[in-house]
C-alpha cells in the first residue's frame, strides 16, 4: 500500500451527536473532491458509525472505528466487536495512545485487536509512540520495538502488509509542543527498520506508515515531504471542515508534484 496514495485521517474522537455528524459529513463532501492520490478516512464515534456508512459515499470516504474488543461475540457488556463493525468501516484504530494511557489497554490487547481486525477484513491502525518521559530519557527507539513486537505478534508475514503503523509520539498530542521533521524521520526510520526485522526488507518498504501529533494545514506539507511517511492523523483540526480539506488538498498536491519530479 505504501507510496500507491497519501492517506488522510480525521479522527473525531468523542466529538459530534448523530445529528452533527451526519450535517458535517455532508460539509466535507463538498469541500473535499475525489482524488485518486489521496483517501480520506473518517473516524466518528461508534454511535454514529453505522448511519454515516449509509450516507458516505465510498469512493470519497473511508469509515474507520476508534476502538473495538478483540473477541467475535460474547458475554462483553458494553463492547463493540470487528465482526459486527465488518460492512460499517473500512479501518479500525488500534492501541491509540487514549486507550492505552487513559483506559490501560494492555499490549495483550493490542495483538489480540489486530488479529481480529485482519480476520474481519478490516484494515488496523496500529498506532505506536513514546511519552515525553520515554523521549526525554532517549528511549524512542526502544518503546517503537516493544510496540510492534508485541502489536504484530500474532500476525504473519503475508498478512503484514494489510496493517497501517501510525506514529503519534504522546508528548505531541493535543500539547502544542509539535515533533520536528527530524524526529519524525529518525522514528519513521525506525519504525521500519523493525519491520524488515520481523517480515523482511520487502515489507517494510511495502507497509503504510502515517504520522499524527498536534498537524496543522501549515505544518502538513512538512511531514509529508518526510521519506517514509504515507500519509497524516488529524485531531482535533479534522472538526473543522475548511482546515481538513486544506490538508487534503496539499496532500494531493503534494502527491501530484511528487509523481511530476519522479
Amino acid at each position: 500500500m505504501a507510496g500507491d496514495k497519501k492517506i488522510i485521517i480525521g479522527n473525531w474522537k468523542m466529538n459530534l451527536n448523530l445529528h452533527e455528524a451526519s450535517l458535517y459529513l455532508h460539509k466535507l463532501s463538498n469541500l473535499i473532491q475525489i482524488r485518486r492520490d489521496v483517501e480520506v478516512v473518517l473516524a466518528p464515534t461508534v454511535l454514529t458509525l453505522q448511519s454515516l456508512s449509509l450516507q458516505v459515499n465510498l469512493r470519497q470516504f473511508k469509515l474507520a472505528a476508534q476502538n473495538f474488543y478483540w473477541r467475535d461475540h460474547g458475554s462483553y457488556t458494553g463492547e463493540v466487536s470487528a465482526s459486527q463493525l465488518r460492512g460499517i468501516v473500512q479501518y479500525a484504530f488500534i492501541g491509540h495512545s487514549e486507550r492505552r494511557h487513559i483506559f490501560n489497554e494492555t499490549e495483550k490487547d493490542m495483538r489480540n485487536k489486530v488479529a481480529a481486525a485482519i480476520r474481519n477484513g478490516i484494515c488496523p491502525i496500529l498506532f505506536v509512540g513514546e511519552t515525553a518521559w520515554e523521549k526525554s530519557n532517549n528511549e524512542t527507539r526502544d518503546v517503537l520495538h516493544d510496540q510492534l513486537n508485541s502489536g504484530l505478534a500474532n500476525i504473519t508475514s503475508h498478512e503484514v502488509k494489510d496493517i497501517i503503523i501510525a506514529y503519534e509520539p504522546v508528548w505531541a498530542i493535543g500539547t502544542g509542543h509539535n515533533a520536528s521533521p527530524t524526529d519524525v524521520a529518525l522514528a519513521i526510520k525506525a519504525i521500519r527498520a523493525q519491520i524488515e526485522h520481523l517480515f523482511g526488507e520487502r515489507q517494510a518498504k511495502a507497509i503504510t506508515v502515517l504520522y499524527g501529533g498536534s498537524v496543522t494545514p501549515d505544518s502538513s506539507n512538512d511531514y509529508l515531504a518526510i521519506d517514509g511517511v504515507d500519509g497524516l492523523v488529524i485531531g482535533i483540526d479534522s472538526l473543522n471542515a475548511f482546515t481538513f480539506s486544506e490538508i487534503v488538498k496539499k496532500a494531493h498536491k503534494g502527491s501530484a508534484l511528487a509523481k511530476i519530479r519522479g
